[in-house]
């Protein structure tokens, strides 16, 4: 469904499998049963005029708040579906099949221009949340400048700028993407607060913020690169200065949660990127030069891991 688009042509109003199955370019047999079987999943409920969305069902269209379309395309890829599909042979194992076959995940992305622009795109949807927790839940009405690292897109920087308009920016990341950061900075009106940066943080950051963000990105990881990147950061970062890493931080105990199953789909990617729990960010602090001053839970899944020199 989400593939080929169903939820934006019922956007406006009910169809039949027939009609549906001629706008996606569908065999219409083949669509009528899965769209029967998405109706029963609560994504869209039968009328007498054929199928029409319910409110889940609004979330996979593209053009909405919280749509969770690439999200679902991204989890439908071939090399994704692969690396679940052999999961037992990474647990066996202890390295991820997807990257014996395909190498890292961000060099795989890379690679495939059409796969890029999907995953850029369930990046920036998947971060907006985060943003907005973020922005509204941590106080920077002392900070001077802030650098993103691995900054993608500039969603969630550029969510803290408007929340705080004393504050100026540095966006920094690969060439690749770091293009599509500026324009979407500067459709925000922010471009005019923020450097833009290309580099790479295993290879070094750039001193003179007084504010290190980590979003999402130690989770992609394992502890011995996590550490390269917090000793960088520490290098680069004032005495007086703090890092924030915003990431889903695991509960200690055996209470469900999201994050657990993010955790299962980053082995499965990635080998040594995780989710961590409190303990774990503390190890992985204490071999940097830093240490945990708080842990602020944030709105929606995340929590802000503020940490400073030790």
């Amino acid at each position: 469904m989400a593939e080929l688009g169903c939820a934006d042509h019922l956007a406006a109003g009910p169809l039949t499998a027939d009609v549906l199955a001629e706008r996606c370019g569908a065999d219409p047999l083949s669509l009528h049963r899965t769209l029967r079987e998405v109706a029963s999943m609560g994504f869209l409920r039968t009328v007498p005029e054929g199928y029409e969305l319910t409110e889940s069902g609004h979330l996979l269209r593209e053009d909405v708040p919280g749509s969770v379309r690439s999200a679902v395309r991204m989890v439908g890829q071939e090399a994704f579906w692969y690396a679940m599909g052999q999961l037992p042979e990474t647990v066996r194992t202890g390295r991820s099949a997807f990257k014996e076959k395909f190498g890292h995940v961000y060099e795989y992305v890379g690679r495939h221009p059409e796969i890029a622009v999907l995953f850029d795109h369930y990046m920036t949807v998947r971060a907006e949340p985060f943003a907005a927790g973020l922005a509204a839940g941590y106080d920077l009405s002392g900070a001077r400048k802030v650098i993103d690292l691995g900054g993608g897109r500039g969603h969630i920087l550029g969510a803290l700028l408007k929340a705080n308009p004393h504050l100026e920016g540095v966006l920094f990341d690969l060439e690749r993407v770091l293009g599509s950061g500026r324009e979407a900075l500067t459709e925000a009106g922010l471009a005019d607060r923020c450097e833009f940066v290309v580099g790479d943080f295993f290879a070094g950051i750039p001193s003179g913020p007084d504010v290190y963000l980590l979003a999402n990105v130690i989770h992609n990881w394992s502890d011995e690169d996590s550490v390269r990147i917090l000793r960088n950061v520490r290098a680069a970062m004032p005495d007086d200065g703090r890092v924030l890493i915003l990431e889903i931080v695991l509960s200690d105990d055996d209470s469900p949660h999201v994050g657990k199953d993010g955790d299962i789909r980053m082995l499965s990617l990635s080998g040594g990127g995780m989710e961590r729990t409190p303990a774990e960010y503390q190890t992985l602090l204490e071999k940097s030069g830093l240490t945990t001053a708080r842990i602020l839970p944030l709105t929606g899944w995340a929590s802000v891991i503020e940490a400073v020199p030790n």
